[in-house]
């Protein structure tokens, strides 16, 4: 296979061994270097496949000298892979930084297909595949969460995320108070031997992991604000409150919730309940 001079990004598998293409293997028997997120993970799998390509480290820490360097190689003609930890490079991780830097110095990259853990976590939960929305990790900080997470609160959107198992239990109670206890998927161990899918609301996955120390990386998949029950505003003001209230909230409380699903002042809601009486 004839050798050129460019930047390959190189899909690896996320599990199983037996996922990657015989397109990756090709490229990375023949490039001059091999670039990877974990030099330790990406020796395994190169040794797997008896591959002796020169191995170097390129992530978050090391990003903008390793960068410069790549780019430098890319100029003098060599050619280099570029692998993340499992899956496809650029996809929540510094693999982006470095093609950007290819189409800012004009320099010729390819992207080869593969595993990619969001779509298979996608196609797993049974959810609406038509829209989603991959979100990447959630924001370490509770405050950061959850102002995140608001602002996909209204999204009709299948809605997916990476998550440790150090954060899932933080996360999940974030996902039910903004989100609400919608239906809920979460993958883990993709493709390997502990394979595993819960399908549940987000409830009763707070409960599973109580019981079930967290163990694996995490692909979330929540259901999106599009339910067959989602109130539809042909209805007056005060018939939405009172719908609220018989849901269990008072009439204060339902005050408010009207005015933020309906994107309206308070004080606009609070004169149509003036015929309501407190409960």
């Amino acid at each position: 296979m004839e050798k050129n001079a460019k930047l390959y990004i190189c899909p690896t598998p996320i599990g199983n061994l037996e996922d990657i293409t015989l397109r990756v293997l090709k490229i990375l028997k023949k490039v001059d270097y091999i670039y990877a997120e974990d030099t330790r993970r990406t020796i395994k799998l190169l040794n797997h496949f008896e591959i002796n390509s020169n191995l170097k480290s390129y992530h978050k820490h090391n990003k903008e000298i390793k960068g410069k360097k790549i780019i430098k190689r890319l100029k003098n003609n060599e050619s280099i892979a570029l692998v993340s930890d499992a899956g496809m490079p650029g996809v929540s991780d510094p693999g982006h930084d470095l093609i950007k830097l290819c189409i800012k110095e004009k320099l010729e990259f390819e992207v080869l297909p593969g595993p990619t853990a969001f779509v298979l976590a996608l196609i797993q939960s049974g959810l609406n595949t038509k829209k989603f929305s991959f979100e990447g990790f959630l924001n370490r900080k509770k405050k950061s969460k959850e102002e995140q997470l608001k602002d996909l609160k209204k999204y009709d959107k299948t809605l997916i995320f990476y998550e440790s198992p150090y954060r899932i239990k933080k996360s999940l109670k974030s996902i039910l108070k903004i989100l609400g206890n919608r239906e809920i998927a979460i993958c883990r161990e993709l493709t390997k031997k502990f394979e595993e899918v819960l399908r549940v609301n987000v409830e009763q996955a707070i409960k599973h992991f109580n019981q079930n120390k967290p163990k694996g990386e995490f692909v979330i998949v929540v259901k999106g604000d599009y339910t067959e029950e989602k109130i539809e505003y042909n209805m007056s003001i005060k018939e939405h409150i009172l719908i609220e209230m018989d849901k269990g909230l008072s009439k204060k409380q339902a005050i408010k919730e009207v005015a933020k699903l309906r994107d309206l002042k308070k004080n606009v809601v609070y004169k149509e309940s003036f015929e309501i009486d407190h409960k």
